[in-house]
Formats: structure tokens, sequence, C-alpha cells
């Protein structure tokens, strides 16, 4: 049977309130992890945020938590070689997956992270959902594809969510929407709901905060 996609609703106010206050609240860096021994204790429901290099990850987790330089961008792909763990108060991770399909990374290193994605994605008993940022100005890629389909084979439910949807006009973005929705359609893992964000302009923050604060 087919799924049908849908672009996420605005939240009901007391989420939008929960998701307010869980940002709101103390954001801390946690650390960076090279390997699966460095994992903080899995006592939390965490999150994850994956995305092609210069998707506008590191911009995104800023503009959620309201922290200019909380997720440091860079101009490099491929620079974010570790998983970022931050933690949301007491109750949340929200993880940083490392930027996939960089040309500039040696082959071995990236061997290497794509190993650590992989044991992270299947063993971390604690993860709810994965969030897959997709550039609003390109669409799901071949790359992307890859990882949505090591998702589908770890059974860890992801959710895409359009980033930059403000370099683009309506025509393009309407364009862009349906082009994810059909790629996504192949993916079993897959939420059926898209998120459609803006940094810049705060588009789609306030859903993905409540999104993120009412996972159970």
């Amino acid at each position: 049977m087919s799924m049908t996609f849908s672009l996420a609703a605005e939240p009901e106010d007391e989420d939008r309130e929960t998701g307010r206050l869980l940002f709101a609240g103390p954001v801390t860096f946690v650390k960076g992890v090279v390997a699966m021994p460095g994992l903080p204790p899995a006592d939390r429901v965490e999150v994850c945020f994956a995305g092609r290099s210069n998707v506008g990850k590191s911009s995104l987790i800023n503009a959620l938590t309201g922290r200019k330089t909380l997720a440091r961008a860079s101009n490099t792909p491929g620079r974010t070689q570790e998983i970022n763990y931050f933690a949301l108060g007491e109750a949340r991770y929200l993880v940083d997956l490392p930027g996939y399909g960089y040309a500039e990374a040696p082959v071995a290193i990236v061997a290497k992270w794509q190993a650590l994605l992989k044991q992270y994605l299947a063993g971390r008993q604690t993860l709810r959902r994965a969030f897959v940022l997709i550039d609003a100005r390109h669409g799901v890629k071949a790359v992307d594809d890859e990882i949505l389909t090591l998702l589908d084979r770890s059974a860890v439910t992801f959710q895409a969510v359009l980033t930059k949807v403000d370099k683009i006009n309506k025509v393009e973005r309407d364009a862009v929407i349906e082009q994810v929705k059909g790629a996504l359609a192949k993916h079993p893992a897959a939420y059926p709901e898209i998120v459609v964000t803006s940094s810049e302009k705060g588009e789609g923050i306030e859903t993905l905060r409540a999104l993120i604060a009412t996972l159970e």
C-alpha cells in the first residue's frame, strides 16, 4: 500500500508551548563522539539530525535553540566528523550527525564515518526519530537516497525536513515538495509528514520544536 505524504500541520497550542519551553530551557553541548563506546548513557529520548553537507543543519539547530553559535557552521563540507550530542535540559538529547555527500574527505575517513553512522542508527535504543534535512533548492538527491535506505534498513523512523525554503519561489516550492513526496514513497521508514523550514525566516521552527518535545 502506498503511503500518502502531507505537510506537517501547525502544532496545537499546548504542544507549541511544550516545544517552546523545552528549547527555552538549558541547552548544552555534551560531547563529540567518534566511536560507539563514547556515546552518553541511553537514559532519555533522543532525536538525530542528518543531512548532506551544507544543507543548513547547523543553522537549523541554532534557530531551534535560539542560540546563534551552539552548532558551528562550516564552509568546508565534511568538517563535522563527529556525532555531536546536545542536551535539552534533562529530558532530551539532540544529536547532530556528520554531514554526508562530501567529495573532499579521504575515502578511508568517509568509510569510518559511514560505519559509525550505521552502528549508531542500528544500535541506539533511545533514538525515536531521525530528521533528514533536504535542501529545498535541490530536493532529494541520490546521496540523500543512500541515507534514507540506511534508515530503512536500521528500522529508524525518519521525517523529512525541507530547509532554505525562503530561497525559492512558490512554484519551485510546490514542485520540490512533490518531488520529495515521490522520493519518500519508496522508503518504508519514512514518517508521512514533511516539515518545511526556513532558519532565516523562522518558518516551521515552532512545528519542529513541538515534534521533538512531544515524542515519547
